[in-house]
C-alpha cells in the first residue's frame, strides 16, 4: 500500500519541467474559486469610522462607509453604504460560487493530466462548461452534507469532508455523471481511504508552516504540489477498481463465447 510520501514522489515526477505552467494554473484556478479564496465581506468599526469591503481573493476590491459622528450615522449607514454593498456582495458570491464550482473540475483534469503524464493545457479549466449544472449542484450538495454534519460536531464535518473528496476528480472524468452519482461514487471510493489522505495531507503541514514565513507567495508552488499529490492518490484508489471491472468484464466475455 503507497504511503504519503510515495504520492508526494509521483507529484514531484509529475511536475518536472512543467512547474511554471502548474503554479500559473493553480493561480488561475484560485482567484476563479477553486479552492475557495473568492468574495467576501467585512464591517470594520474604528471609532467613528464605520465601513464595509467587498474582498477578491484577499484583497479588497471596493468598500463604503461612513464617518459621520451624529446619531444618523448609523442609521445612514446600515439603510445606504451597506445595504448596497451587501447586493454587490450576494451577486458576486453566487456567480463566483458557479465558476468556482466548475473551475474546480476542470482544475482537477488538469492535475490528473499531469500525473498520468499527459501535458497539463490552461484551457481544462473551462471544459466543464457546458456541464455545469451538474458541477454546482454537486459542489452544493457536498456543501450543505458537510455542514449539516459539522453542526452536529466537528469532527463529523472532516469526516464528511474527505468522504466526498474524490467527487470533482470523478466528475473530471466522468461529467455525463449526475451529482449524486458522483458523491456517491466518492463515498465508495473513500470507504476505508479517508485516514490515508488526511495523512498526505497533514504530510505538507511543514510546507504549509513555512509558507506562512513568505507572506503566502510561496503557496503558489505549494498547491500544485499538494493538488498533484491528491490527484496521484486518486489514481492509487481508481486503479484497484478498473482492474476488478475488467476482470469482471473478461469473465462475461468468456461465458458469452
Amino acid at each position: 500500500m503507497k504511503l504519503a510520501a510515495d504520492f508526494r514522489r509521483e507529484a514531484r515526477e509529475a511536475l518536472r519541467g512543467k512547474w511554471f505552467i502548474a503554479v500559473l494554473v493553480g493561480l488561475a484556478a484560485a482567484v476563479l474559486g477553486a479552492t475557495g479564496n473568492g468574495f467576501g465581506f467585512n464591517f470594520e468599526t474604528n471609532g467613528d469610522m464605520k465601513q464595509v469591503n467587498v474582498t477578491f481573493a484577499d484583497a479588497t476590491i471596493y468598500s463604503a462607509g461612513t464617518t459621520r459622528p451624529d446619531s444618523m450615522a448609523s442609521e445612514y449607514f446600515l439603510t445606504g453604504a451597506v445595504s448596497y454593498v451587501l447586493v454587490i456582495a450576494l451577486v458576486l458570491m453566487v456567480v463566483h460560487f458557479i465558476l468556482g464550482s466548475i473551475v474546480t473540475v476542470g482544475y482537477a483534469k488538469f492535475n490528473l493530466d499531469l500525473v498520468d503524464g499527459e501535458e497539463g493545457k490552461a484551457g481544462t479549466l473551462f471544459d466543464y462548461f457546458p456541464h455545469w449544472k451538474t458541477m454546482v449542484k454537486a459542489w452544493l450538495l457536498q456543501s450543505i452534507y458537510i455542514l449539516g454534519w459539522t453542526l452536529l460536531f466537528i469532527i463529523p464535518g472532516i469526516v464528511a469532508a474527505y468522504r466526498y473528496a474524490m467527487t470533482s476528480c470523478i466528475l473530471a472524468e466522468n461529467p455525463e455523471m449526475t451529482a449524486s452519482e458522483a458523491i456517491d461514487r466518492s463515498k465508495e471510493l473513500m470507504d476505508g481511504n479517508k485516514w490515508r489522505l488526511f495523512c498526505l495531507n497533514f504530510s505538507f503541514i511543514g510546507w504549509s508552516i513555512l509558507c506562512g514565513f513568505t507572506l503566502g507567495i510561496g503557496n503558489l508552488w505549494l498547491t500544485p504540489y499538494e493538488q498533484a499529490a491528491n490527484a496521484a492518490f486518486y489514481r492509487d484508489i481508481t486503479r484497484p477498481l478498473a482492474g476488478e471491472e475488467h476482470e469482471i468484464y473478461l469473465q462475461e466475455t468468456v461465458l458469452s463465447e
